[in-house]
């Protein structure tokens, strides 16, 4: 009897406890909701009367207070492309090593974690630093001196020195995410592949990466959505600030959504006459991001979907 009782007791218990988890984690997604709601709305509500085909297709003109903002679009998108292109191949060269060469017990693959670990955590301002240090005034300099004649042609900010330190920064995403995808895919896949000839490329080539692309496109998704938006790396290694010619060549300057927000926001002597153009600017920065998210979405629904109808 006393048993029952006590059993009865730890069974409310237990209930009482799920109900207020249960609570307490539709009260956290209610406020962020909210909070995104807020952000949102303030964004659209300023910057739709703002946005317009002159907007998005015009340069900036009297001081940034008219125009539109296609340099920056252009810019945006091309920083985000090439940090894309050099993020993404070394990030999943790099899982595939620690997950299908390196042993458990390897130094260098320990050593290959905890730098990407401590990567991950480094603020963003830092790798900013970086690149001006090493890409501008070391590699961009040397280059310099062996090609051009010690002019400066790479040894100054540009879209190349731009886009790599922000493939620096977004690499450990790239690396978790992959990592993870590839440890998903189960071990009986490989065996099998092996077992019937293939060799270990074959088997990666042919067998995991196939299986584990969805999450490695999820890491695209995500090092695009953080390279896309950021500004503090880009501000001592390319970004330009009143730029209305577009970038044609990779030692070229350009101008960014991210870092014309900035400005309009912090060094405009006119705040009441460019408070559109930055919402504007804000709107077309945010609608930008999820293009780029919503495409990489469809192609890894895709991918699956293929995946799937090969099986």
């Amino acid at each position: 009897m006393t048993s029952a009782v006590s059993s009865r007791r730890l069974v409310g218990t237990v209930r009482h406890g799920d109900r207020a988890l249960a609570g307490l984690t539709a009260a956290a997604v209610v406020v962020i909701l909210v909070m995104l709601v807020i952000v949102m709305g303030d964004v659209v509500i300023g910057g739709v009367r703002t946005l317009s085909w002159q907007f998005v297709s015009e340069a900036p003109r009297a001081g940034m207070t008219q125009g539109g903002v296609f340099p920056a679009i252009f810019g945006t998108v091309a920083l985000t492309l090439l940090m894309t292109l050099v993020a993404v191949p070394a990030g999943v060269a790099t899982a595939i090593y620690l997950t299908e060469y390196a042993s458990a017990k390897s130094p260098v693959a320990r050593l290959v974690r905890v730098c990407v670990a401590n990567l991950a955590g480094v603020p963003s301002i830092v790798f900013g630093l970086f690149g001006l240090g090493f890409f501008i005034s070391t590699v961009g300099r040397m280059i310099d001196s062996v090609a051009y004649g010690g002019q400066g042609v790479y040894g100054r900010p540009c879209l190349l020195w731009a886009s790599l330190t922000l493939a620096i920064l977004t690499l450990p995403v790239v690396v978790v995410t992959t990592e993870e995808a590839i440890l998903s895919v189960p071990r009986e896949l490989r065996e099998a592949s092996l077992a019937v000839g293939a060799t270990r490329l074959q088997t990666i080539v042919r067998v995991v990466l196939p299986e584990a692309l969805g999450g490695i496109l999820t890491g695209t998704i995500l090092a695009v959505s953080r390279g896309a938006g950021e500004v503090a790396p880009i501000l001592f290694t390319g970004v330009a600030y009143y730029l209305p010619s577009l970038p044609t060549h990779l030692n070229d300057q350009f101008m960014s959504l991210g870092y014309h927000v900035y400005v309009l926001a912090t060094q405009s002597p006119d705040v009441d006459r460019t408070k559109p153009l930055l919402y504007g600017t804000a709107l077309v920065l945010l609608s930008l991001t999820f293009l780029l998210n919503l495409l990489a979405i469809w192609i890894r629904s895709r991918s699956r979907g293929q995946s799937r109808a090969a099986r």
